[in-house]
């Protein structure tokens, strides 16, 4: 990767630490360019994205709030057509990451390039370190959405939740056509990305946080829903198939007394539901992969489901458990080795080799 990279910062109604970023990235010794979106501020934030020009910055503007996600794609698609072929580094406006942070994303950026696309992420420590204390509603925050996203993925992550990325030229398109325009834009992408052969890799920045985080536009109960939304949509399928087999093991093992006829014609009914709901709903990728092949694939694994659902059945009940106190804890102890295996084979499109056996993800210091 070569050739000097584009800084792009999102901003709703920014304050002056906005105009001494851009002044601080323009007076280095790359003169960096620097790319201002104004997602529909209005008229009194006028006179900070004028002096933010004014510093160095090309501004373009969305005429009213449309979402960070709608910001960045708007970004990206101009500097794709400013800048071609420019490698990418988002920042925040707010003054949480420093022009010494963005600089290593930048570094290590032009360190990630191969034959593998690379989007290397700023990682907080949450220590506080460099900022004072932590809020508890961003600590809990990437607690909890890093734990959703090595559900997700198996991959583990320090910091799901960072503005500061940076993002080689060849996953530009890709970013303009990914959906969502707030919040649960950043985090799909991340849920998006392997199976789209593009790596994850993590630097170590410092954590800012300036007067609470109170400059924070992250809505904690709206946009977590919107972040959370992937696997909320496959727990609401997973909830349908589970009061579907429920009242079939329930209705056949009362009809003839026979447990393993039961499990299995239950089973068989609620995953064929399941299998249409997840390929046409829940994972974005599933209709690339054809449908006998994507067929194939969930009845193995509902298939081998069924053999440890079987068995945890049981067990369970020869313990006195009664069947349907059974059947729920057998089921919440298979739905995480179900939706992993889903998003990471089931519906996962085909990978070249090296994709399929991916180095372990790098952290640079």
């Amino acid at each position: 990767m070569t050739g000097v990279h584009v800084i792009l910062i999102p901003a709703f109604e920014p304050d002056g630490r906005l105009v001494e970023l851009v002044r601080v990235l323009r007076d280095g010794p790359e003169r960096t360019p620097v790319l201002i979106v104004d997602d529909g501020s209005g008229a009194f934030y006028r006179d900070v994205f004028a002096a933010a020009e004014t510093a160095g910055a090309v501004v373009v503007a969305h005429p009213r709030n449309r979402g960070k996600g709608a910001a960045l794609r708007t970004g990206f698609a101009e500097i794709a057509r400013r800048w071609p072929a420019a490698p990418v580094v988002t920042a925040d406006a707010d003054g949480q990451h420093t022009p010494e942070d963005i600089r290593r994303v930048a570094v290590a950026l032009r360190r990630a390039s191969g034959a593998t696309p690379t989007i290397v992420l700023g990682a907080r420590s949450f220590t506080g370190a460099g900022g004072g204390a932590v809020p508890m509603r961003s600590r809990v925050g990437n607690v909890i959405t890093r734990g959703l996203f090595r559900l997700a993925t198996g991959q583990r992550l320090t910091d799901t939740q960072t503005g500061l990325r940076g993002y080689p030229p060849p996953v530009l398109p890709w970013l303009q056509r990914l959906r969502g325009d707030r919040f649960e834009y950043e985090f799909a992408m991340l849920l998006r990305a392997r199976e789209t052969g593009i790596a994850l890799a993590e630097v170590p920045i410092a954590t800012v946080y300036l007067d609470g985080n109170a400059s924070s536009h992250f809505r904690p109960l709206s946009d977590s829903v919107r972040v959370s939304a992937p696997l909320l949509r496959f727990t609401a399928s997973a909830l349908l198939a589970f009061a579907v087999d429920t009242l079939a093991l329930l209705l056949l093992h009362t009809l003839t007394g026979w447990l393993l006829f039961s499990v299995v014609a239950a089973r068989v009914i609620s995953a064929s539901l399941n299998f249409a709901v997840n390929r046409s709903l829940v994972f974005g990728a599933a209709r690339t992969v054809p449908l006998r092949t994507a067929a194939a694939r969930y009845f193995s694994l509902a298939g081998l489901l069924l053999t440890a659902s079987y068995g945890l059945l049981t067990a369970l009940s020869d313990l006195g458990l009664p069947l349907p106190a059974a059947k729920l804890v057998t089921d919440a102890t298979l739905f995480v080795v179900s939706f992993a295996v889903q998003r990471a084979v089931v519906f996962a499109p085909a990978r070249s080799p090296a994709e399929r056996s991916p180095a372990p993800m790098p952290v640079w210091e």
